[in-house]
């Protein structure tokens, strides 16, 4: 016996299997579809790999031992990844409508999955093309010669360079006082740094026209968009492994620190991961594959896409370290001969890139080589296609996204994008993913699902999926949200100021966050967690007062 909810009206509001087949003919030419299998995979592609892959995955290498963060990153692509992105890609093409249709038609109750989804798409869009608008401020400069990034400015006095540079270095005071003119904390706005301002709304000029009208623009435009990225980081990966000290970050990449695998950070960071390595719980992939033949293989869709996924990330993380390694040596030769010349016997590099005394001789030769997102300026881009159904609306909602946007080009912006980065994708996605796997397995119906999928690709799922969506990724979605929760619960919410007073400086220093930010952490997070009960109750209560 299997535990299915009641769902009454379900066969009314989805079509039938034989009604698909005659759907499918009488839309020929109403419905959008793919030109072909290549643009499908390569939007799915565009959209699943990005900033996650290039940027936070090598970041969370670092914070977790290297190699020990890529062995349960793996683990659970394959047990939680895999079985959410085949689901997504299944009920999207069975239903054949976007992410807020499909719940709707399942159960008007789960509306909510969609509109959370949505939510998040649009926070996450938000600082994702912030970083677009900071890598078109680096393009633009890159036509100098010589790049600004690579010397310090002069004094006011034009006499010497600025001391503060000097103290640093050329690429993170480009970064931060140049590009961006960080205050010193968040609630110092600044006033807006318009050149920044200009590079979004060029930013969101570019999505506008990818998105105009909808995946007859956007299919073109990943032509673009999927494929440069990769021709981008093969230069970067060349240009990387001939500079000195690459090979040491690449080994540090790859050298495994068991110790990390006994820490449930380093799997609960893992978990958390997988979500935004494949694009899981935003709806995207859910809309994409609506538009795909009833009969497309969508398993080997999902296989295909997991592969690609999890040697992108690895392959993103290599070209990454080999530049992190270059820098680590650069600092360290730096130390070397200036701060610990007079002991250089005790000078040594550490195993997490940092010059350190091998003996506290000289407190002050400590000189920390990580990386930050103007270190190494080339981000790929995420292709935010999305389908919209009037060209107006696309127009309307990408004027609106930029004035909001306005908030990370303030001087405090980098703050903020911090903000969202930590909060906006990280709990809501786990419990939107959560409730998806719910909702096809005991809502809409496990038993119909393997109908589904086997009328569609003409076989019934194997024992892995099968195990996999009743309890492997539920329970590991569970555990990971909970001890996601407990954790931050229990840690003071700081983030990284630069300041050049601090005692710390050059590394940047750690502040707490204002009282105020937990109402704003809880309009990222929360709100978008909470839309599923929310509308549910909402609708329940609406149904009863329908009926008094």
């Amino acid at each position: 016996m299997r535990l299915v909810l009641p769902n009454p009206g379900l066969d009314l509001r989805i079509p039938s299997h034989e009604d698909l087949e005659r759907i499918e003919k009488e839309e020929t030419g109403e419905r959008p579809k793919w030109d072909n299998k290549a643009q499908y995979i390569l939007t799915c592609v565009g959209f699943a790999i990005g900033l996650g892959n290039v940027w936070r995955f090598p970041y969370l290498c670092q914070s977790h031992g290297g190699g020990a963060f890529l062995i349960p990153y793996l683990i659970l692509l394959v047990l939680e990844g895999m079985p959410l992105l085949l689901l997504e890609f299944a009920i999207g093409q069975r239903l054949r409508k976007g992410s807020v249709g499909v719940w709707r038609a399942i159960s008007p109750y789960l509306t909510g999955i969609g509109i959370g989804s949505m939510l998040v798409s649009f926070l996450v869009g938000l600082y994702y093309n912030t970083l677009i608008a900071w890598i078109l401020w680096y393009l633009f400069n890159s036509f100098q010669d010589p790049l600004p990034w690579t010397q310090c400015p002069l004094n006011e006095n034009r006499t010497g360079f600025v001391p503060e540079c000097q103290r640093s270095s050329t690429v993170d005071y480009f970064f931060y006082k140049v590009t961006l003119n960080s205050s010193l904390s968040i609630a110092d706005s600044g006033g807006i740094q318009w050149p920044i301002a200009v590079c979004l709304l060029a930013a969101w000029t570019v999505v506008a026209l990818c998105c105009i009208r909808g995946i007859t623009t956007s299919g073109k435009a990943v032509y673009v968009t999927a494929i440069l990225p990769y021709i981008v980081l093969a230069i970067f990966l060349i240009r990387g492994l001939t500079l000195k000290g690459a090979l040491s970050g690449i080994k540090f990449l790859f050298t495994p620190d068991v110790d990390e695998l006994m820490k449930p950070t380093t799997w609960l960071d893992a978990g958390a991961q997988v979500f935004y390595s494949f694009g899981l719980a935003w709806g995207g992939l859910i809309s994409f594959s609506s538009y795909n033949p009833v009969h497309n293989n969508c398993m080997n869709d999902a296989v295909i896409l997991s592969a690609v996924t999890g040697l992108t990330s690895i392959y993103a993380a290599t070209v990454t370290y080999s530049i992190i390694g270059f820098r680590a040596t650069e600092k360290y030769d730096s130390c070397y001969s200036e701060c610990c010349k007079v002991q250089q016997q005790y000078c040594q590099v550490s195993s997490t890139f940092m010059c350190l005394p091998d003996k506290l001789h000289d407190s002050s030769c400590v000189i920390e080589a990580t990386t930050y997102a103007g270190d190494a300026p080339f981000c790929t881009d995420v292709s935010m296609a999305k389908k919209w159904p009037h060209e107006a609306l696309t127009g309307v909602t990408c004027i609106v996204a930029f004035f909001i946007c306005l908030l990370f080009a303030q001087h405090s912006g980098i703050y903020w994008v911090t903000l969202f980065d930590n909060f906006a994708g990280s709990i809501p996605l786990l419990t939107i993913g959560l409730f998806e796997m719910i909702s096809v397995v005991y809502i809409y119906g496990i038993d119909r699902f393997n109908k589904d999928l086997e009328f569609m690709i003409g076989r019934k799922p194997s024992i892995f999926w099968q195990v996999s969506w009743r309890f492997i990724s539920p329970l590991i979605v569970l555990v990971i949200l909970v001890f996601y929760l407990v954790t931050q619960a229990q840690q003071e919410l700081t983030y990284l100021v630069w300041d050049p007073n601090s005692e710390v400086f050059p590394s940047l220093a750690s502040v707490m966050y204002p009282s105020w930010i937990n109402m704003i952490i809880f309009l990222l997070a929360g709100i978008p967690s909470l839309t599923v009960p929310l509308y549910a109750l909402s609708r329940l209560v609406y149904v009863c007062c329908k009926k008094k």
